[in-house]
């Protein structure tokens, strides 16, 4: 059965051999007890209780496969979290089980002999599409071991790196796999501490590949005020055409950095999703965003969260979407300094534009005048009350805006511990993929792993 699934452009084999093994319950917690013992490994007994369940899941004997949630931050259960030592033992119960399609580790405290028995797995599993290992303790050479694995790995679609400091070292390793894998097509390496180096590195290997639809490069350690890897993205822009989602948060990006990256755009005709929150932007860098939003006809999210637009810059956006443009779908200006005037600039696009239909605005300088306007918004039903981070409420006869829990990347470090998502528009459906929004695609996709994209263009796009 392993050597059939080894045949990755045979989609009906994969499909005869995938409906054989699901006509067999599976025994996972009772495979994994007498892995166990036959190394001498005391069990886990998150990794038993995590196994149980999937034994009992009616997936497993339909046409979907599963994810297993094995993350070290669940507070509903007992969490004992996974060692090296316990991701040796599970690899070996996982390594030919095919109805496995996703892998969920982080929170634990892998490290990078954990990383090698991952690698190891990557290289003989031939069904796994996600891998989350955020905020574990992999440094470089575990990066190293896991991005070797990539070069043969023909079936991983999505990969989480994100929190584990591999370095600038590191990251030069996951660039040279962008150069060969071209299967992978989101990757997430943020908060990796990655550097100047490997940054640029990445923006050259991404001018070549032509798998990568999303990436997040968030909060690299940058010592130069010259925004060379600024630069070197904008020329990456220029010439890629399958990126669609572009995560540049924490960049220490200033204006000029801005104007880069806008003349890049008029070149590009596929990025959906521009991040560039928590930077040094200012209305003079909001000026090229909102000559590039005249033109541009295909950015469909705009995240400015955390930067300095002022009024200015608000005006600008709002004059660009009033006039000219009808493609942004979603706007976040969270904490950009910006008062009444601006606010109200936006909210009054927002009755000529039908298209923005998402805007984020908590954190800036609220009067009457700001409330009594996105209160009109909501109230009349011209923007729905999920697709805000505000909601008015009056107190003696005056309105004001409460914030909500909601933005463009609600659930990036956390998913809910009690149950999936039932709103999806209180993240947006719209950033790096939520957990379950993204396996929710990849099982669906799971009989023909390659013969199409991840399901990333369709979520962007709604």
């Amino acid at each position: 059965m392993v050597m059939l699934l080894g045949c990755h452009n045979d989609a009906v084999t994969l499909c005869f051999v995938f409906q054989q093994v699901m006509a067999v319950r599976p025994d996972l917690r009772q495979h994994y007890v007498r892995a166990c013992q036959n190394v001498g490994q005391p069990e886990n007994p998150f990794i038993a209780h995590v196994l149980q369940e999937a034994d009992n899941n009616d997936k497993i004997r339909g046409t979907k496969g599963i994810t297993l949630k094995i993350a070290g931050n669940n507070h509903l259960v007992p969490v004992q979290r996974v060692t090296d030592d316990d991701l040796q033992v599970l690899a070996s119960v996982l390594r030919s089980t095919v109805f496995v399609t996703g892998l969920d580790l982080r929170y634990n405290v892998l490290t990078d002999a954990g990383a090698k028995n991952m690698a190891t797995f990557l290289q003989e599993n031939c069904t796994l599409r996600y891998l989350n290992l955020m905020f574990n303790d992999i440094g470089t050479s575990g990066a190293e071991l896991i991005a070797r694995a990539l070069h043969r790995n023909e079936t991983l679609v999505y990969l989480r790196m994100t929190g584990n400091k591999i370095g600038n070292k590191g990251g030069m390793f996951f660039a040279s796999m962008l150069q060969i894998n071209s299967t992978l097509e989101k990757l997430d390496l943020g908060d990796t501490d990655m550097g100047t180096q490997c940054l640029i590195a990445i923006a050259t290997a991404l001018t070549q590949n032509k798998s990568v639809k999303a990436i997040n490069l968030n909060r690299p350690l940058l010592y130069s005020q010259e925004e060379e890897t600024t630069v070197h993205v904008a020329l990456m822009l220029k010439n890629n055409s399958s990126l669609v989602e572009l995560h540049l948060g924490k960049h220490e990006m200033k204006n000029f950095g801005v104007e880069r990256l806008c003349g890049a755009l008029y070149e590009n005709s596929s990025l959906r999703y521009l991040d560039l929150s928590c930077n040094k932007i200012t209305c003079d860098g909001v000026k090229f965003l909102g000559e590039l939003l005249k033109w541009n006809q295909t950015l469909e999210i705009l995240d400015l969260n955390a930067n300095r637009i002022e009024d200015d810059g608000a005006f600008y956006l709002s004059e660009a979407l009033t006039l000219y443009n009808r493609t942004l779908q979603a706007l976040s200006v969270v904490s950009n300094n910006i008062s009444g005037k601006g606010l109200v600039a936006l909210s009054d696009a927002m009755k000529t534009n039908m298209e923005l239909s998402y805007i984020y605005i908590w954190g800036n300088k609220f009067d009457e005048v700001t409330c009594m306007a996105f209160s009109e918004l909501i109230q009349t039903g011209r923007l729905k009350p999920n697709c805000t981070d505000v909601e008015p409420y009056e107190v003696d006869g005056h309105v004001h805006l409460a914030e909500l829990s909601h933005g463009l990347q609600k659930h990036y470090y956390w998913t809910p511990s009690c149950g999936e998502v039932t709103n999806k528009d209180a993240n947006a459906r719209l950033a790096i993929a939520a957990v379950s929004e993204y396996l929710a695609a990849a099982e669906e996709e799971l009989l023909l792993p390659f013969l199409g994209c991840c399901g990333l263009c369709t979520q962007v796009s709604t």
